[in-house]
């Protein structure tokens, strides 16, 4: 299949949260083996949904000393269709304007896999001294779950990792670490209790209010503007005694909201609604947001720790929000583990209920590191930019680097402001160069 038509056929295929990357992780295992790779799919259920990693090698599992690439091959959910105004109102439409081809996932990041797997095709036959392993893996957007169940199951053995990551071929040495949290705010009994019997009366009526805002990685939430952080000061500054009857927002604890919904019924008369008890956690969210001002890392943009909201739901007894609070290597375990404490009293206050349910911390590979120099001769050969920097996600590499892997992250496409968001796109030409440049570290490391 010539190359674009298999990008094309790449993103066609849906591997979203809400779709499991099964489907994409056998048609990548297929490519493989037409590339010569043996192949294995391990596969695993997350959320009760089919998933899989993908894990292709030249020859037999060595047991050790082998060069990591990897690719996540899950995307976030696509926000509102019709924003996709450069593929026809279909994400997975992948269309083509000159050199840019739009789609989801085309940046972030399931193309990467491709020019991987293009680079080791075009050095078949050749006898590796250190092999290299392919591996496509799931639950990037939920956590990196792939990355830790491949590692745990030892289906790697790996002492260096090329991670992908819409960088636009820069290279990365360090990363921000991330805490995923999760908030439970419960109704008042009496604002529950009016909820509960609101829909079983005559005559009872409601009004709403959409809030727009703009998409954009968590990473960067100064690049978005979070529709659900208008909505909750707009909830704060109505009057007491309305009844909350549905609070909606964001599609990922990883991505800034672009809408959110307010639906309330102006009946007055109740002693509290649940808008004051959400005031209090926002409160001290803001407390511990003028905080991270004073722990910046100049290396990283933004320098500051961040936090984002990028998921709000009604439930029947609770509102449930979740986001995500990205730290520099400057914060100490001590000092996050304040914040969080600040953020679980406050829900505690309210009688609500706050928990971090995964955190990986940020890495950072010596930028004198053999591999990195490695990386750096091979894009001063094709004349691409070869200075470190720095990325303030965390992906993959947070993981691999706990367990003694030298890490380097890379990739075509642009993040900030591409990915995560709307018309997301990649330049064609930039896919090549990386498949260059995979190609080029290749046999650096492994001929």
């Amino acid at each position: 299949m010539e190359f674009l038509e298999t990008c094309r056929k790449f993103i066609s295929i849906e591997s979203t949260p809400a779709s499991g990357n099964r489907e994409l992780a056998l048609f990548a295992g297929e490519l493989c083996r037409e590339a010569g790779l043996r192949v294995e799919i391990q596969s695993e259920t997350l959320n009760g949904l089919e998933q899989a990693n993908v894990i292709a090698r030249p020859g037999e599992f060595p047991f050790e000393g082998e060069l990591l690439l990897q690719t996540h091959l899950d995307t976030v959910d696509p926000g509102a269709y019709a924003l996709w105004t450069r593929t026809n109102a279909n994400p997975f439409n992948a269309s083509i304007y000159q050199d840019e081809l739009y789609g989801l996932g085309s940046a972030d990041v399931k193309l990467d896999f491709l020019c991987k797997l293009k680079a080791i095709e075009e050095l078949r036959g050749r006898r590796f001294r250190t092999p290299p392993v392919l591996v496509g893996t799931f639950g990037e957007e939920l956590g990196m779950v792939g990355a830790v169940r491949l590692i745990r199951k030892k289906k790697v053995a790996a002492r260096r990792a090329l991670i992908g990551e819409p960088t636009e071929m820069r290279l990365i040495h360090a990363m921000k670490g991330i805490a995923q949290v999760e908030i439970e705010i419960p109704f008042p009994d009496e604002e529950r209790e009016y909820r509960a019997s609101h829909d079983l009366g005559e005559s009872t009526s409601t009004q709403s209010k959409i809030f727009n805002g703009k998409s954009a990685h968590s990473s960067d939430p100064d690049a978005g503007d979070s529709a659900i952080l208008k909505m909750l000061d707009y909830l704060a500054k109505l009057p007491e005694g309305l009844a909350v009857m549905g609070i909606e927002g964001g599609v990922s604890f990883n991505t800034v909201p672009a809408q959110a919904m307010l639906e309330i019924d102006v009946i007055g008369g109740l002693r509290e609604n649940i808008g004051r008890r959400l005031k209090t956690v926002m409160d001290a969210i803001a407390g511990v947001e003028r905080d991270f001002a004073n722990y910046a890392d100049a290396g990283f943009d933004p320098s500051r720790p961040t936090l984002n909201i990028g998921l709000i739901r009604t439930y029947r007894d609770y509102v449930g929000m979740m986001g995500c609070c990205r730290l520099p290597p400057v914060v100490t375990n001590e000092v996050y583990e304040g914040w969080m404490r600040v953020l679980r009293d406050a829900c505690a206050s309210v009688g609500g209920t706050f928990r971090v349910t995964d955190y990986k911390q940020p890495f950072r590979t010596p930028s004198d590191a053999e591999f990195v120099r490695i990386a750096q001769g091979e894009l001063s050969r094709l004349g691409i930019d070869a200075r470190c920097a720095t990325k303030s996600a965390a992906n993959e590499a947070n993981v691999f680097s706990r367990f003694g892997m030298e890490c380097a992250v890379i990739g075509p496409g642009r993040g900030a402001g591409n990915s995560h968001a709307p018309n997301e796109h990649v330049r064609i030409s930039q896919l090549h160069e990386a498949v260059r440049f995979y190609k080029g570290v290749i046999e650096r490391v492994c001929l």
